[in-house]
């Protein structure tokens, strides 16, 4: 039971800083994952969390104490690496008991804590994992744990990881470039670029609302249309939408997510009564996707939008389609998001 805070912390090799004065709380038992692509500052930032990096500047501190001048092994940490680090002339058992031996921990207590934290099934993460939970460190750092696994064993273990997380009820930094594994297990999300935290909030938000152009390109799929503001309206080719109601000018970015743009054959759909124009289109892809399609639609004079689509509506490459935009958001220099819903009336067919 522990919280952490990071403040103002800075590594920099050189004159490159890998992490550049980032300050961050995370409460007691918080499932926090630190997502961004490679090189972002994520694992600098949970390696001087473990005391394997030095900082050039700020703190950590572990319930309210610095432990800066801690070295790792008397930190109360304990971290699974992407490489596991297991020895390999050691049996299950006792790469797990290692950790507790150089503790000085008796046979009897080394074999209850073994015997308690030892998970199911014999793969080298789970017994990683376990020789980290048996030392009850009170943070748990895990640096990109599952990223050499094929995807039916990360979505396997990483609810394992959420499930064990949520009855030890552990502090836990997780550190992955796996956007969807970050969306599905943690409480909060920490988006790096480029050393900084661009956003920090819940999944939900990080998702629904990027706070950032770099956020909205970087996590899931999203349509970003280059765009103008003209008077009352935003222009993205010859389609008009709603400008947003505070004063913006000039060029703009509007991002839509696939599944925010209604779809079907003409005459389904009719302008909204916000007074946006359908977008006509011709399918160059498609791709079956299980439970739905994503489609590629070319709309001239906007460009290739991607579009995701329930199978109630027949659809093949080289037809004909009519795309209505229903939520958007805007972006206009470095200002917060400006969020745009739209409902459209339905014309159906008599």
């Amino acid at each position: 039971m522990a919280t952490l805070d990071l403040l103002n912390l800075t590594k920099r090799f050189g004159d490159t800083a890998a992490v550049n004065d980032i300050t961050l709380q995370v409460a007691d038992a918080e499932f926090l994952c630190m997502l961004g692509p490679s090189g972002c500052g994520k694992s600098t930032a949970l390696r001087m969390i473990a005391g394997f990096e030095e900082p050039t500047q700020g703190d950590v501190q572990i319930d309210c104490a610095s432990v800066i001048d801690l070295p790792p092994n008397r930190r109360p940490t304990a971290m699974v690496f992407q490489k596991f680090t297991l020895w390999p002339h050691m049996r299950i058992y006792d790469n797990i008991a290692f950790g507790l031996r150089l503790r000085g921990l008796g046979k009897s207590e080394v074999d209850r804590e073994v015997n308690t934290a030892q998970l199911s099934g014999g793969e080298q993460q789970r017994i990683a994992l376990a020789r980290a939970l048996v030392l009850k460190p009170k943070i748990l750092l895990l640096d990109e744990p599952f990223s050499n696994l094929d995807a039916l064993l990360r979505v396997r273990l990483r609810e394992e990881v959420r499930s064990i997380q949520r009855n030890v009820k552990i502090t836990t930094i997780f550190v992955t470039h796996d956007q969807e594994e970050a969306l599905s297990i943690s409480d909060r999300i920490a988006v790096m670029n480029r050393g900084c935290i661009e956003q920090l909030d819940k999944p939900s938000k990080i998702y629904g609302l990027p706070s950032s152009r770099f956020v909205a390109d970087f996590i899931g799929t999203m349509n970003m249309l280059e765009a103008e503001v003209q008077a009352d309206k935003i222009l993205i080719g010859q389609y008009p939408l709603p400008a947003p109601p505070t004063r913006i000018t000039g060029k703009v970015t509007v991002a839509i997510r696939p599944e925010d743009m209604i779809i079907a054959q003409p005459p389904l759909y009719s302008a909204s009564p916000a007074g946006i124009c359908p977008w006509q289109g011709q399918i160059t892809q498609v791709s079956d996707l299980g439970h739905y399609r994503k489609l590629f639609v070319n709309v001239p004079s906007v460009g290739t939008v991607k579009v995701y689509q329930t199978k109630s509506i027949e659809v093949e490459e080289g037809g004909e389609v009519t795309l209505l935009p229903i939520r958007y958001l805007v972006y206009a220099g470095e200002a917060v998001p400006i969020e745009m819903n739209v409902k459209p009336s339905v014309a159906h067919k008599s």
